[in-house]
Parts: structure tokens; C-alpha cells; sequence
């Protein structure tokens, strides 16, 4: 196992030691849990740097990081739902939002349709998911409106994506009817034998 996948393994790692932190009853635990989720942020970054600089990308880790990064933001989610540090609504909102895009890009993964990379929509995403827990986790006034702006805003880049795959599958599609076509006229034309 590589260094960029023991980091990936690092991060589920953390997952139990940041519900074992935040459900403590120490006085800082919001803040020292907050810490540990940025540990994790830190090592995603961290492992996808070094996966892509020293060529150690593998299909294990390919797998295995965003199912990291899925599971640490929805035990944080979770947690924050429980303690009621935010409202259920936001909380299903983010849990429809990303069961649909998990659901989707595997529905059609598996049906052999191209599916969009990420690219600078989601890590944006990502980063103002993280301010947001960071303003929840600090109690800030304007912590829960900012949530929803985040909300908002990650759906539009949703439908963003799914803009995207209609339109990366659609030229598949054109190119290979094109192809067929093509073909087929090649057949036609060819004198019998």
C-alpha cells in the first residue's frame, strides 16, 4: 500500500476518533473536532498531491478516497443534525443532494455512459461545505443562512454536471452513430463478392 492510500485509510480512521471527540464532554470538544476534521481535509488534499505527482494513482485509491470524504462529511453531518446544531431540513437537503449524485454517477457508470470529473464546481463545493461546518462548529450568528446559501449553491452545480454528462454523452453518441453511419455506407458501396 502506497503513501497516498494510507493517508485515504488515515482519514476513515478519523471518523470514529472525531465521533468519540465531539460526543465527549470536555469542554472544547466542538473545537478539538472541528480539528479533526481538518486533519482529514488536510490529508485528502494531501493524498491526491502526492498520488498525482509521484504517479502512485491506483484504482484502490480511486475507489476508496471519495468514499472517505463522503463518510467523514456525513458523520459530521449526522452529528451536527443529532445535536440539533442544525435544522433536519438542511440535513436532508444535503443527504438528497448527495445520494442522488452517488446513485446517478453509478447508475450510469454501470450502464457504460461516460460520467463527468470532478473539477473546480465540486472542490468549491467542498470548501465552502467546510466553512460552513466551521462557522457551525463557532457558533456563528449567520452560520445556518450561510449552510443554506452553500445548500443552494451545490445544487446548482448539480445541475451543472448533469448539463455536462447530457452533453459529454450526447457527442459520444453522435460520434458513434457517425461512425456507424459511416459504415454502413461503406457496405453499401462495397461491390458483392
Amino acid at each position: 500500500m502506497n503513501l497516498p492510500n494510507l493517508l485515504t485509510m488515515l482519514r476513515f480512521a478519523l471518523i470514529p476518533v472525531y465521533v468519540a471527540v465531539f460526543a465527549s464532554d470536555s469542554s472544547n470538544h466542538m473545537k478539538w473536532a472541528f480539528l479533526i476534521v481538518v486533519i482529514a481535509g488536510l490529508t485528502d488534499i494531501l493524498d491526491g498531491y502526492l498520488a498525482r505527482k509521484y504517479g502512485q494513482v491506483t484504482s484502490v485509491g480511486a475507489m476508496l478516497d471519495p468514499l472517505a470524504d463522503k463518510m467523514m462529511m456525513i458523520t459530521v453531518i449526522l452529528s451536527l443534525l443529532i445535536t440539533e446544531h442544525i435544522p433536519w431540513s438542511a440535513g436532508a437537503a444535503i443527504f438528497i443532494r448527495d445520494a442522488g449524485m452517488i446513485i446517478g454517477s453509478a447508475f450510469f457508470h454501470f450502464r457504460g455512459k461516460k460520467t463527468v470529473p470532478a473539477n473546480w464546481m465540486g472542490k468549491l463545493t467542498t470548501i465552502l461545505y467546510y466553512l460552513a461546518i466551521l462557522f457551525i462548529f463557532f457558533e456563528m450568528p449567520f452560520a445556518k443562512a450561510y449552510l443554506w446559501g452553500v445548500i443552494a449553491f451545490s445544487f446548482i452545480t448539480s445541475f451543472i454536471y448533469i448539463f455536462l454528462f447530457v452533453g459529454l454523452n450526447k457527442d459520444e453518441e453522435e460520434q458513434g452513430s457517425a461512425v456507424q453511419s459511416t459504415g454502413e455506407q461503406t457496405d453499401k458501396k462495397a461491390p458483392p463478392a
